[in-house]
């Protein structure tokens, strides 16, 4: 199988399952989605939405946040992983998009990054959902399931090498959205320690399932 037949197999058994792929993450904004990401790192998706609502009430903008003190701001995310750190993030990333960006996200990467609490993952996730820009956040889920399934080489060790090797094969107009399959795919079917291989439509196409599982199910 070529890698462009693996490609259009998996774009293909994706666009029927998760015809509608979307970010989990509750938000209403753009505002709002940026907060959730920053905080989402090393979190799960159910904890930050647990965790946004006051949030939002207390801080509906950046002009808001930018005047909450770190003890204001931190009881309400205490309970996400490195609440210290991301409390000072999010206090800076409110006070930059004031300083710098007139109180608006950017929707570019180059000024996405600049902003405390956001590297090229959290902003390739902003620039995809809300712009719909062909940017591949590769998170953990990402990372694994592409690596599983064959879609990027073994020689992409970092999360950077695997962004631009799935980039290049799937389709522009397709990428915001493959981008959410592969994360879904890897939260609910694909897991990290006992994937769901005998639940999955993909083991036809699967280097993983080929290597590790076929003879066991």
């Amino acid at each position: 199988m070529t890698k462009k037949e693996r490609y259009a197999q998996v774009i293909e058994y994706f666009s029927k399952q998760i015809p509608v792929a979307e970010t989990e993450l509750v938000y209403d904004n753009p505002f709002q989605l940026l907060v959730a990401v920053i905080l989402s790192a090393q979190c799960t998706d159910k904890r930050v939405n647990m965790t946004t609502p006051a949030i939002f009430a207390h801080y509906p903008s950046p002009h808001t946040m930018a005047q909450a003190s770190f003890d204001d701001l931190f009881p309400l995310i205490r309970s996400i992983s490195y609440p210290n750190n991301k409390t000072k993030h999010l206090i800076g990333m409110a006070n930059m998009l004031l300083d710098q960006f007139n109180g608006e996200v950017p929707m570019t990467v180059e000024e996405l990054v600049k902003l405390p609490g956001v590297g090229r993952k959290t902003a390739n996730v902003i620039t995809s959902v809300i712009d719909q820009q062909p940017n591949m956040a590769v998170d953990t889920h990402v990372f694994r399931v592409s690596k599983r399934l064959g879609l990027v080489t073994e020689k992409a060790s970092t999360p950077l090498a695997v962004e631009k090797e799935l980039i290049k094969y799937i389709p522009e107009e397709l990428v915001h959205k493959a981008h959410h399959w592969l994360i879904l795919h890897g939260r609910y079917t694909c897991l990290a320690r006992n994937p769901k291989c005998n639940n999955c439509g993909l083991t036809t196409v699967c280097r993983f399932y080929a290597k590790n599982k076929k003879g066991d199910l």
